[in-house]
């Protein structure tokens, strides 16, 4: 049984995943993907997007990080996979669930998914152009707009040479609206062989045993979920009672003063998304929100932070 972080752009970075993984309970990490849709990338690149590269391809608590391409073009990914080998990457996942249509548009992520024999071509030249023992693992949605080609983009996957499947159990049209269709997993799980990895809609510890319970999947993908409520990988793992208010605030702190020191004019734009995503699970981050939605200045983000 596995729980991984699942690669989402924009708010999950290597700060987050460095916070996320002392928490504890993650046992592996896919990286925001690499955008590889026309030159090899070159290595700043890489190591801007996953700085784990730098520490043997793991978070400082030990946990590895996988680096995820996303692309339309099997020689470029090819390329860019094997750069990502050379620099350590644990293993080169491949985004093929992207719904944005700044992505979609340039044939890339789930729009993908209309081209089964385009899903073969990119796994199988990504294959071939790393190392035997790297894990290439890719990560598919249902479909587009229905589940007609949903088993036959599975199969292309697995017969390219996949490792692993991850299936985000909704269509690229339904994005991140409920419910997710977990029978749906169980259906693409009994039509490869090769080892499914369950996401989608998963909360809290029911929904947890609820998504392995239906699609049959023993490894489970954690995403927005995660973020929401930090702890939720540790208490899966542990059946440990929920972590207090008190106890997040110093990630908090941690996490706001090192995007500060990396990137000072976004670091308030990503506390207030990370503080809009813990509203649900905690009743004090509401008022904290409100309280820093209105304040730009460092110093006094800080004091509400509790510095």
């Amino acid at each position: 049984m596995r729980l991984i972080l699942a690669p989402m752009e924009g708010l999950v970075n290597g700060i987050m995943r460095d916070i996320l993984t002392r928490i504890g309970g993650i046992d592996l990490c896919v990286a925001e993907f690499l955008r590889a849709d026309g030159n090899l990338l070159p290595p700043r690149i890489f190591l801007a997007t996953v700085p784990e590269l730098v520490n043997g391809g793991c978070t400082p608590a030990g946990v590895p990080v996988r680096v995820q391409l996303l692309g339309h073009d099997p020689v470029v990914l090819a390329e860019n996979a094997a750069r990502a080998a050379e620099l350590g990457a644990p293993g080169i996942d491949l985004n093929f669930g992207c719904p944005a249509p700044t992505v979609n548009r340039h044939g890339a992520g789930a729009a993908l998914l209309a081209q089964p024999e385009r899903l073969h071509a990119i796994v199988a030249a990504v294959r071939r152009a790393v190392p035997e023992g790297l894990p290439v693992t890719a990560k598919m949605r249902l479909g587009l707009n229905d589940t007609a080609l949903t088993l036959d983009c599975a199969r292309a996957l697995q017969a390219g040479g996949a490792d692993e499947l991850t299936v985000h159990a909704r269509t690229r049209a339904e994005a991140f609206r409920p419910p997710a269709h977990w029978e749906w997993i169980a259906r693409i799980r009994e039509a490869v062989a090769i080892p499914v990895i369950a996401n989608g809609d998963v909360w809290n510890r029911r929904d947890w045993e609820k998504i392995r319970e239906v699609s049959g999947c023993a490894d489970v993908m954690l995403g927005r979920g995660l973020v929401a409520r930090p702890d939720l990988a540790r208490s899966i793992r542990h059946s440990t009672q929920a972590m207090p208010w008190e106890a997040l605030l110093p990630w908090l702190r941690e996490y706001f003063e090192r995007m500060y020191a990396a990137a000072p004019k976004s670091a308030h734009g990503f506390l207030k998304q990370w503080l809009n995503m813990l509203r649900g699970g905690f009743p004090e981050a509401e008022e904290l929100y409100r309280k820093v939605r209105t304040e730009n200045d460092p110093q006094r983000l800080e004091a509400l932070l509790g510095r």
